[in-house]
């Protein structure tokens, strides 16, 4: 990093090599985007602790029974919940989030979202990566947040993966054409489950030792060698990096550290949600998992170094009886993950640096449905997010009286998204070289949520 006062440095010469070295690494991505050299600077000196968790709350949380209750609206928009005051004056939640209500000054709301993309895997790709989706929804044709993060940044814990998604990935999550090297770390195992977490890549086949598979990884990079030297594309390169990305984490104890749930205190685990203080046989019916232990398997890998984590937290899709659902399952789940978290980071002092964001790929329809439930809905819905830049207590935008569109300040996934590349230390309009070589930018639009800030 360049001093702020150059007189430190014992002569100018120091700062001119510094500025060259930088400039050397960086002239062929930043030049494309035709960043200044102040800007090129900016980009060189991100927070290096700054790290990011999303709950992809996945099949779209409705925003009128959780973060913009509409108490006065006719019965029909208004549904079956009440309101709760919060810590803070002058905002309400769904009265089922109390736990979130009485922490109100740690976190803020934004509820005045929108895009036009009603389909689940075509609005996770606008969420994930700032793009429509392209042919097949289900596949990025654009890179995911995390996978831009983990190719910019690289890791803070060289024996971590950058970016990890727990359990597995979900449509919006891949690298597109950064290439598998940029792939999240998928846990396979689910910390929902009954039962001991492992993550089954950290496990040695029977009879095989640390030593014995060097051996054979040694073997396999002197076949490798000569491909690579005949390979121009580049794809071989990025193999590498995969191959030995897998290759730390399963020789690193750091890893098989993190990622072990059972090192967390019976208290910590409780009280995000490991004894669920209510029906499970309701939940099941309503089909809402104990997702509580993938949040705090989030935490531990931030803390460990990990520098973005994805939770999946789905499956918010309440078309059919879907005030039971929240009201036996999701709300209070959610409630208590998501109050913990917050806390947890906050007491750990890990809140400053670590960004939070909870949402999903849209709202509900304002309307309930003729099934006790709400449809897809894109032209307006609302997102919580805590940490990093973000101060507590606020609310941007806001939506009509029925909770049907943005009435004050219309924002988008893009500036969500730029929210989290500000944090971050990443310039929105740096470009990356797509498939058929065009350069292509991080995002096409969006601004940072100041408002948040």
């Amino acid at each position: 990093m360049i001093p702020r006062n150059p007189q430190k440095t014992g002569c100018p010469e120091f700062r001119r090599t510094l500025l060259s070295r930088r400039s050397f690494l960086h002239v062929g991505m930043l030049g494309l985007s035709g960043l200044t050299l102040p800007q090129l600077l900016a980009q060189e000196s991100p927070r290096r602790q700054a790290s990011v968790i999303i709950l992809w709350m996945r099949g779209g949380p409705s925003h009128l029974d959780t973060w913009d209750p509409k108490p006065d609206a006719p019965a029909e928009y208004r549904g079956e919940f009440g309101v709760v005051p919060t810590k803070v004056g002058g905002i309400y939640l769904c009265d089922l989030l109390p736990l979130s209500a009485r922490i109100m000054d740690k976190w803020s709301i934004v509820r005045s979202l929108h895009h036009d993309d009603a389909g689940h895997s075509s609005g996770d790709q606008i969420c994930f990566t700032g793009y429509p989706a392209g042919p097949d929804p289900d596949q990025n044709s654009h890179p995911s947040v995390g996978s831009i993060v983990a190719k910019q940044l690289g890791h803070l814990n060289p024996r971590l993966p950058a970016y990890v998604m727990i359990p597995r990935m979900v449509p919006g999550t891949g690298p597109a054409y950064l290439g598998v090297a940029y792939k999240p770390f998928e846990t396979g195992a689910d910390p929902a489950n009954n039962g001991p977490f492992r993550v089954p890549n950290f496990a040695l086949a029977q009879g095989l030792t640390a030593e014995r598979l060097a051996d054979r990884r040694g073997l396999l990079a002197s076949f490798d060698q000569i491909r690579r030297d005949l390979d121009g594309t580049g794809q071989l390169e990025a193999m590498d990096r995969f191959h030995q990305k897998a290759w730390d984490l399963l020789t690193s104890e750091a890893a098989r550290e993190a990622f072990d749930l059972d090192r967390e205190p019976a208290k910590v685990r409780e009280r995000y949600g490991f004894m669920p203080a209510f029906d499970p046989k309701a939940s099941d019916r309503c089909g809402a998992p104990a997702w509580s232990q993938r949040v705090l398997l989030a935490r531990r890998l931030i803390e460990a170094g990990v520098r973005l984590v994805t939770v999946d937290l789905r499956w918010w899709d309440t078309h059919v009886l879907g005030f039971e659902s929240l009201r036996l399952g999701f709300l209070p789940r959610f409630d208590r993950c998501f109050s913990a978290l917050i806390e947890d980071l906050d007491q750990r002092g890990l809140l400053e640096t670590t960004l939070v964001v909870a949402w999903g790929e849209f709202g509900r329809t304002p309307r309930v449905n003729n099934q006790a439930g709400r449809d897809h809905y894109p032209n307006v819905f609302s997102a919580a997010l805590a940490g990093g830049p973000v101060r507590g207590g606020r609310v941007v935008g806001s939506s009509d009286e029925k909770g049907a569109f943005p009435k004050a300040n219309p924002k988008t996934p893009q500036d969500v998204l730029a929210t989290i590349y500000h944090h971050l230390g990443i310039h929105p309009k740096q470009q990356f070289i797509n498939e058929a070589g065009r350069p292509i930018d991080i995002l096409p639009f969006g601004q940072p949520i100041q408002e948040l800030m």
